[in-house]
């Protein structure tokens, strides 16, 4: 099977809007830089630390905004993130050893409560501690 993507960026609105039509006729997925009428797909701006992505789209309608947002998350995106995730995975990992369902846990709570707040003062022991705490008190 063949996959066809196309992209347009010429200087001419007429142009663009044409490839749009004969690609959007083939059954080709067309972006069409700064024209989100004529895409049939916008790419949003990203933020990748190890296995965390976020994106930020405005579907076509304001790239700059896009980007503005994507680097004000770079910005608060530090290595603490890293640690939350790595801390979250391996408790929720040991959790399903157990033959327990990770469903219906205080996650949230043990997130609202400061764990990434107690990874970035390099507390991990007590940030592992208040996840269980929370987790142990919503279980039973």
């Amino acid at each position: 099977m063949t996959r066809c993507l196309v992209v347009t960026a010429t200087s001419d609105p007429a142009v663009n809007h044409q490839v749009f039509v004969d690609a959007d006729a083939a059954g080709v997925w067309v972006n069409s830089a700064d024209d989100p009428a004529n895409c049939t797909f916008t790419l949003p701006a990203r933020v990748r630390r190890g296995s965390i992505l976020v994106t930020v789209a405005t579907g076509g309608h304001s790239p700059a905004l896009a980007t503005w947002l994507r680097r004000r998350f770079e910005a608060e995106f530090g290595p603490e993130y890293d640690d939350l995730l790595e801390l979250l995975s391996s408790e929720r990992e040991s959790i399903k050893a157990q033959g327990r369902s990770t469903e219906g846990l205080a996650w949230q709570e043990a997130l609202d409560r400061g764990l990434l707040d107690l990874l970035r003062a390099d507390r991990h022991q007590e940030a592992v501690e208040l996840l269980r705490t929370c987790l142990s008190s919503s279980s039973g």
